[in-house]
């Protein structure tokens, strides 16, 4: 009689090297999603309270309050900003050149969940300092593989559902700070700085699940190895990065006025009539009402003013970008408006603050979005990670000059060169001479029409 033979155990699927090839969605594009939904979750829940806690419950080694003031605390936090953005250059060189987007993202994903558990256990400077750097890190690398990983998942077949795909992607962030910008307050008002940063850490642990989990259903670009420096320094890719370089820059700019919304603008809420329909907001929940604006305003864009506009005149990226560049003048306008009230003794209703958060989303849409489809349009095949690390970098460049602004017109004692209403007005000055040149920029431009490959 005959042994039964054992069944083999069956064979892990590899992993895939190029598109499948669908008309609908990626399988990968689901985990994707969710893993950007959790993540963002972690970094805008930490982000809405930074400030507050610098400036309210920071502790020196003996557990005895040593806060900042509100200058020094808005200095550092656009510093972390800009150290956020500006990293993902070297998270692109790693990703295209060396592991592959798919390992950075993993393994720097578990750096960011110790930088956030650090800043829940540690409430001191030093922890805020090792806690910030950790996630700067983590977060900064990973953020150019994720958004370019989107794009390495589609082939010819379903290259049309690419805008689709990114649109997604951008409402799984909006979505995740959206309830992290509500919650988090809360607990920090409630339990402290050792929750309120610990349930963030929680769900960069669940995006890191997530993303994990969908391992097999990736398209994995190999890194290109030494082709990556061939590639970079070939005379078409310099002409393309420097091509693109003076887009970014003009939304620098922007970046520098729109991260504002979660220092100046929290600090400007708490001087106003934080009350409406029976409920009392926090100065940091202000920020949860820009993701809600984000996510009505996206189907307003595409379904009813970009199809009206372009009955007028063609709507390109560029025009696109040049109008929420505009925008984002009026916004700061409306904030120096606001700010005139409070000087004279006044306690503006938050609905002002809504107004300019309205303003700034639309313009966000216009320019945010609109360039990380433009970046990985303009990318050649082998250096997507490496141009949008570049997109990114203008979000640090932005909250560059937002901190050395800041910690440029502090007095002696601690106060403001630019007081009041005077300090929105500059930066909507800032914008507006960005817009007014950016428009020369365009216009010299030769944009390329789609995100197909190059």
């Amino acid at each position: 009689m005959t042994k039964p033979q054992r069944k083999k155990p069956m064979a892990e699927p590899k992993s895939l090297t190029t598109p499948v090839n669908t008309t609908g969605m990626p399988p990968g594009i689901p985990f994707i999603i969710g893993n950007e939904a959790a993540e963002r979750f972690c970094f805008y829940g930490m982000r809405t309270i930074l400030v507050v806690f610098m400036t309210k419950y920071l502790l020196d080694p003996s557990g005895a309050l040593a806060v900042m003031k509100p200058e020094a605390a808005k200095g550092w936090f656009h510093l972390f900003v800009s150290a956020v953005y500006f990293l993902p250059f070297f998270g692109a060189i790693i990703a295209d050149a060396l592991w592959g987007k798919y390992k950075t993202i993993l393994y720097l994903s578990i750096i960011y969940c110790l930088g956030s558990f650090t800043l829940a256990l540690d409430s001191t400077r030093l922890g805020l300092v090792a806690g910030l750097a950790l996630i700067a890190i983590g977060s900064g690398g990973i953020k150019p593989c994720v958004s370019a990983s989107v794009g390495d998942q589609f082939g010819p077949s379903n290259q049309h559902l690419l805008s689709k795909a990114f649109g997604w992607f951008y409402f799984s962030i909006n979505f995740g700070s959206f309830f992290s910008t509500m919650l988090t307050p809360l607990l920090l008002e409630k339990y402290g700085p050792r929750v309120a940063f610990g349930v963030p850490g929680v769900f960069m642990l669940l995006a890191t699940l997530i993303f994990w989990l969908g391992h097999n259903r990736f398209v994995r670009v190999p890194p290109a190895g030494k082709d990556f420096v061939r590639e970079t320094f070939s005379a078409h890719s310099l002409e393309i990065i420097a091509g693109v370089l003076p887009i970014f820059f003009a939304e620098a700019i922007f970046w520098s006025l729109w991260d504002q919304t979660g220092s100046a603008w929290v600090l400007q809420a708490e001087k106003m009539d934080l009350t409406t329909w029976g409920f009392t907001w926090l100065p940091s929940q202000v920020q949860a009402v820009n993701p809600v604006f984000i996510l009505l305003l996206i189907p307003v864009c595409t379904y009813w003013l970009y199809p009206g506009i372009g009955k007028v005149f063609p709507m390109t990226s560029l025009r696109r970008i040049g109008l929420g560049l505009f925008l984002a003048v009026i916004s700061f306008l409306i904030s120096a408006g606001i700010e005139s009230r409070i000087q004279l003794g006044e306690k503006p209703a938050i609905w002002w603050q809504f107004l300019s958060f309205m303003v700034i989303s639309l313009a966000e849409i216009m320019v945010s979005i609109t360039c990380l489809e433009f970046a990985y349009a303009q990318a050649p095949k082998k250096l997507k990670s490496l141009i949008m690390s570049l997109n990114l970098m203008s979000i640090s460049l932005g909250n560059l000059i937002t901190s050395g602004i800041n910690f440029f017109i502090q007095n002696a004692d601690g106060t403001s060169k630019l007081p009041g209403a005077a300090y929105f007005v500059f930066f909507a000055g800032l914008m507006l001479v960005t817009a007014i040149a950016f428009i020369f920029v365009a216009m010299a431009f030769k944009e390329r029409p789609s995100a197909a490959e190059s």
